[in-house]
């Protein structure tokens, strides 16, 4: 079972908010950061995540909410 849960866990080395299409399919319909159990990622690639999607949103790349 550990084994498992380790594989599952996706290493991504570096995310950049100016890839958006990779950013994209971490959020939701309804532009929510999808939970770190969707993701399958480590806590600090998940920090990485949400900082680069909010930087994006900030700089009006991905939409805070979604119509």
């Amino acid at each position: 079972m550990d084994n498992e849960n380790k594989e599952k866990k996706q290493e991504i080395h570096h995310i950049d908010y100016k890839d958006i299409t990779k950013l994209g399919a971490q959020i939701n319909p309804h532009a929510r950061i999808l939970s770190r159990k969707r993701t399958g990622l480590k806590a600090s690639a998940q920090r990485d995540l949400a900082k680069s999607i909010k930087r994006a949103r900030f700089m009006a790349l991905l939409p805070y909410v979604s119509h």
